[in-house]
């Protein structure tokens, strides 16, 4: 499988976030963690529940099913029966990561006077406060993986631990070089995997802070059936590339 690509890599390492994830709601925020769900519920994780995007909890997988719905769930459900009690998975993006897991969706400089106005905290505090909670980053740099977050949208383990929260679970950040997450000492980043064709010293190189790479893997290519699944059922028109370019 020589010509298994970079965005194909980033779907299999985005389907291995929901690996023991069981009958909980996903919610795969962009096309390509959107892939790795549906990839994950195909192969591994046939449980998984899956929305349409607005009310509906399909019993089939978007992209290789017809649609076929087995439960209504509108927002306000997911809020009051799902989010805070563990029961959710959500894979978001970030602006700005810190080594201690926070996340910035907000602003970028002063809260008072940013530079760039961007979403707002939107779900990041009530995410990461209430369930596992994954970061999809398809641009690995420096300005993303920064020392410190400009203001915390996502809640990082050192503000969890202080505001003791129960199902505060920050699990891992894939981007197009590698996977991270943050079980190095005190709950710090750590470089879990990179990307095949990836080198160590490229990511440190792209992230401002220091990574623990003592445990550092090679990321897993697709199996021939996850690749299949990719390329001829979930994505034929080969979207992803558009994502994660080689």
């Amino acid at each position: 499988m020589s010509d298994v690509t970079r965005a194909e890599i980033a779907v299999t390492a985005c389907a291995e976030l929901f690996r023991g994830d069981g009958e909980i709601l996903v919610s795969p925020m962009g096309f390509v963690p959107a892939l790795g769900a549906r990839l994950a519920r195909l192969t591994f994780e046939p449980d998984l529940l899956l929305s349409d995007g607005e009310a509906s909890l399909l019993a089939s997988t978007p992209g290789a099913e017809p649609p076929l719905v087995e439960g209504w769930q509108p927002f306000r459900k997911v809020l009051d029966t799902v989010v805070p009690h563990g029961k959710r998975h959500v894979v978001m993006g970030a602006n700005q990561i810190d080594r201690h897991g926070n996340q910035n969706i907000s602003a970028i400089g002063d809260h008072a006077r940013p530079r760039k106005q961007l979403l707002g905290v939107r779900g990041g505090p009530g995410n990461t406060a209430n369930h596992r909670t994954s970061y999809w980053v398809p641009k690995h740099g420096t300005r993303v993986f920064v020392e410190e977050v400009d203001i915390v949208s996502g809640v990082g383990y050192a503000r969890a631990r202080e505001a003791g929260l129960r199902y505060h679970d920050v699990h891992r950040v894939v981007t197009n070089l590698g996977v991270l997450d943050f079980g190095g000492a005190d709950h710090a980043a750590r470089l879990l995997s990179v990307h095949p064709g990836v080198t160590v010293d490229e990511i440190l190189a792209a992230t401002s802070f220091p990574l623990e790479t003592g445990a550092t893997t090679e990321t897993r290519l697709p199996t021939d059936d996850e690749l299949r699944l990719i390329r001829t059922v979930l994505d034929p028109k080969s979207l992803r590339d558009k994502e994660v370019r080689a």
